[in-house]
């Protein structure tokens, strides 16, 4: 059995987390930790995500407990998983990294740290996702440069940050199939009067609205026609999975950064 550590193990996305590495069959979750200060320091990490008792308590530093773990799980904030990235490499200890929000500077980092540890690095760790990320690559590439590329995404009201990691790999994937990037063909806001659309540009709109897990559709439109590809989350479980499968994959790997095409098997799909 895997040993898991679960940071923010006493949000919203770390609760699914637990109980989801607890119905794993090769993990048990060994530890979990909030930030200083939080009411939940103190209490029984399966009590509080739902699951009943586990004989875990949640504590306020990874340091005092990280010698009990094979595997980290993060789901919480760019800054915090970064912190917590060099500690894990610092120990010799995998990572599941499922943070959005990460900056190029960040994951240019994280590719060096993984030189000693090894890590799953994925915006979005559900498997629909992840094979939507290859049917929406090779639908562009059919298709190329007579349909106009669109993505929208929507997710809930307290999401921090836009768009989502998710919409802007869908990006990256789509522009790469046209041979295009991203981060020079890029619209996220339209206003006013803007004129016409490029025939390059792909547009990522974003919607935060109430209690939406998460949407993601990626428009191909051209004349008389589109294609729309839809993935939607009805509960965060799907993530919380991902990352239970990619936490038992992620303990038998070399040191190196992975991505959920490793874990899942979709190189070469």
């Amino acid at each position: 059995m895997k040993r898991v550590i679960i940071a923010g193990a006493a949000g919203r996305m770390g609760r699914r987390i637990v109980a989801m590495a607890n119905e794993h069959k090769d993990l048990t979750v060994a530890g979990g930790f909030e930030l200083p200060g939080s009411a939940f320091v103190g209490q029984d990490i399966g009590a509080v995500a739902g699951v009943g008792p586990l004989g875990v308590t949640i504590v306020d530093d990874v340091r005092t407990i990280i010698d009990q773990g094979d595997v980290i799980i993060d789901f919480t904030f760019h800054e915090a998983t970064m912190k917590l990235a060099r500690f894990a490499a610092e120990r010799g200890k995998a990572m599941v990294i499922g943070t959005t929000g990460l900056t190029q500077e960040n994951l240019a980092e994280l590719k060096e740290l993984a030189k000693k540890f090894a890590c799953v690095q994925s915006p979005n760790m559900a498997v629909g996702v992840n094979v939507l990320f290859k049917a929406a690559a090779k639908v562009a590439a059919v298709l190329g440069d007579a349909y106009d590329i669109e993505i929208v995404e929507a997710h809930h009201r307290m999401k921090k940050d836009a768009p989502s990691g998710t919409a802007l790999k869908l990006g990256e994937v789509v522009a790469a199939a046209v041979n295009r990037k991203l981060d020079e063909v890029g619209v996220y806001s339209r206003h006013g009067m803007i004129g016409a659309r490029t025939d390059q540009e792909i547009g990522i709109q974003t919607i935060r609205a109430g209690d939406i897990v998460g949407e993601h559709t990626v428009y191909f439109a051209g004349a008389g026609e589109r294609i729309e590809i839809t993935h939607r989350a009805h509960s965060r479980d799907n993530f919380a999975q991902g990352a239970a499968l990619a936490a038992a994959w992620v303990t038998n790997q070399a040191n190196g950064l992975y991505t959920m095409f490793d874990v899942l098997g979709l190189q070469d799909f």
